[in-house]
């Protein structure tokens, strides 16, 4: 049974800077911020802050929800720093996040999205509180459930919603769908169906940014249905015996497919599990206590190799789209787990506590993010569909593999081709 006991944000206190500017405590300031941000430019519906960023505005401390839990390492402390920017940023684009997911419920339902599709809403503090502590120079790799970390990492409404219709402007051209996202650039690597087969590959990453003394990390996501994958714990020891620069981030949501983590593992305490690899339980429903986290995984991999974070959250939709979420758990913990541990009604609290916005203030950003997303599904409705050619694309390194060969004119596809002709490295 999954514990949700109620989690309040306790204490707040603002700090005293020599540049804070004051006049942003009150209640006409930060309407005015608030309008600001809601009427920033956004036709590309791209987060408000997809990066870590610092300000010159007055710093407020808040204490973590809960203490974090450390496995063979002193955990960091509860208090962390933040601005009135990047709560109403945390507010916003946490709110982007969960009605894109609503809405790919709906698409979803209306058959515009086909094929398997794992929503991430109730999650979205990880996504969020993870870029808040990094660059886009350091990796992320993922699971299946990866539309909100591509949004997290840079990429649009439009390019989301346009992959997972399969159109042409989609992320991977259309061609991956709800489970495969990319955005290299940007330093997000997939996006991979395979249970847990993304870890080792996070590794690998992680061996390359120590190869080439990069001075960055890569963070591989994976749930506790994975926690158990043989390859998850091959990966974990060579990364030890070389000090990789590699952040595992276990998202406990609790069920996996569909089956409770105590029937499932029989030590669920999954930030040990590293043995002699160091851990840390993380309130994953607390945006700021996930930034914390993942700022002190960071600067802890790059001295001394990998560590563990077990991030505590929930997701409120099934395991996917076909699984409806109710015949394992009760709809009363479903909505204990709303009402007491939301991550965006968490930030809601703190907001109005400091008088950072107003209740009207927030529902504009809401109606505004609401609007935007309609848009943004509009403009993927209206993008084609990949060409049938398409099909035989970026199946293999340019120039190598097998190739049609023959006049342009005769070249066909499938069982109708004339001729082939492999080419080796």
């Amino acid at each position: 049974m999954v514990t949700t006991p109620v989690l309040l944000l306790l204490t707040t206190v603002v700090t005293i800077r020599p540049f804070a500017d004051s006049s942003l405590h009150s209640s006409m300031a930060a309407s005015a911020v608030v309008r600001r941000l809601s009427s920033a430019p956004l036709h590309d519906h791209r987060l408000l802050r997809p990066f870590s960023t610092t300000g010159s505005e007055s710093t407020i401390t808040v204490e973590t929800s809960v203490p974090f839990t450390g496995h063979k390492i002193d955990p960091p402390s509860r208090s962390v720093e933040t601005t009135p920017f990047e709560l109403l940023s945390f507010f916003r684009d946490m709110s982007l996040m969960r009605r894109m997911e609503i809405a790919a419920d709906s698409l979803y339902k209306s058959k515009l999205i086909r094929g398997f599709c794992h929503l991430y809403d109730g999650q979205e503090s990880i996504a969020i509180g993870l870029e808040a502590a990094i660059t886009k120079k350091d990796a992320i790799i993922t699971a299946y459930r990866d539309h909100c970390i591509y949004l997290g990492r840079g990429g649009t409404l439009v390019e989301s919603f346009a992959e997972l219709m399969g159109r042409r402007a989609g992320c991977s051209k259309g061609k991956g769908g709800s489970m495969h996202f990319y955005k290299k650039e940007s330093g997000f690597f997939g996006g991979h169906g395979i249970v847990g087969a993304q870890v080792p590959l996070g590794c690998g990453l992680a061996f390359a940014q120590k190869y080439l003394k990069e001075g960055t990390v890569s963070f591989a996501l994976y749930g506790d249905g994975a926690a158990n994958q043989g390859q998850l714990f091959e990966a974990l020891n060579i990364s030890a015996l070389w000090d990789l620069p590699a952040i595992l981030v276990c998202e406990n949501n609790h069920y996996g497919m569909g089956t409770a983590e105590w029937r499932s593992s029989k030590s669920p305490a999954y930030y040990k599990r590293g043995d002699y690899v160091p851990g840390l339980k993380v309130d994953g429903m607390d945006v700021l206590a996930v930034k914390q986290a993942s700022k002190f995984a960071k600067e802890y991999a790059l001295k001394n190799g990998p560590i563990i974070l077990e991030m505590d959250t929930y997701r409120y939709h099934g395991h996917s789209m076909s699984d409806p979420g109710s015949t394992y758990r009760t709809r009363d913990e479903i909505s204990g787990v709303r009402q007491e541990r939301d991550p965006i009604e968490r930030i809601r609290k703190l907001l109005l506590s400091h008088e950072i916005a107003t209740v009207s203030d927030l529902k504009d950003i809401e109606k505004e993010v609401r609007k935007e997303v309609e848009e943004a599904i509009a403009q993927a409705k209206e993008n084609l569909m990949p060409d049938p050619s398409e099909l035989f694309t970026n199946v293999y390194v340019k120039g190598f593999g097998v190739e049609v060969s023959g006049n342009a004119s005769d070249v066909s596809f499938g069982a109708d081709r004339k001729e082939v002709k492999a080419i080796l490295p």
